[in-house]
């Protein structure tokens, strides 16, 4: 598989906002087949001690939050960012079929990809992907609407919301079924590009 879908829970809507979980997990747009998935939690002074910026706005929005939701990004078992970063390049590493070839989704041309970006770039680490392999998937909502199909009243939410792996693999799961209306012959953009 050489589509990662990624979510971040974060204090910040910036580049540089502290990232306090991760959740990734593989998937194969064309038939919607979810693949290997990855979780973790980031101890929020970690991130404040590399330099994030938080914001007071995201801040009093989680604290409107579920109980669930928030219990979910202060675990006891966070990691430090640049733990939780390197464990994020191994697990693309030891699943990802072609690594040059991986295509990173993240919702918002200027929000997920971006701040795990600038996430590496703080850790002194090399992102595990290359930039130009950034896909959107706000943009493919765009289209899926144009053909009748929209997430947010086509789609139920399966798990606890703004946890990032459940948010993930809602992304991938409507994100393959957009694909699949848009090309029903099981054709590939990656083809197109």
């Amino acid at each position: 598989m050489n589509d990662l879908m990624i979510d971040l829970e974060t204090m910040g809507n910036k580049p540089n906002a502290p990232i306090v979980a991760i959740g990734a997990v593989f998937f194969v747009p064309e038939t919607g087949v979810l693949g290997p998935q990855f979780y973790t939690t980031i101890n929020l002074a970690s991130d404040l001690a590399a330099c994030a910026v938080p914001d007071g706005d995201t801040i009093n929005w989680w604290l409107r939050q579920s109980s669930e939701a928030r219990a979910a990004i202060t675990s006891d078992e966070a990691k430090p960012i640049t733990e939780a970063i390197d464990s994020l390049t191994h697990f693309v590493s030891r699943n990802c079929e072609q690594p040059n070839y991986l295509k990173v989704w993240g919702n918002g041309a200027a929000f997920d990809n971006v701040i795990l970006r600038e996430a590496y770039a703080r850790c002194g680490r090399a992102p595990c992907w290359q930039w130009f392999n950034d896909l959107d998937v706000r943009t493919l909502v765009r289209l899926g609407r144009r053909v009748d199909f929209d997430p947010k009243r086509d789609f139920p939410f399966e798990g606890e919301r703004h946890n990032a792996l459940a948010d993930a693999i809602h992304q991938a799961r409507y994100v393959s079924a957009i694909w699949q209306r848009l090309l029903p012959d099981g054709d590939s953009l990656h083809e197109l590009a």
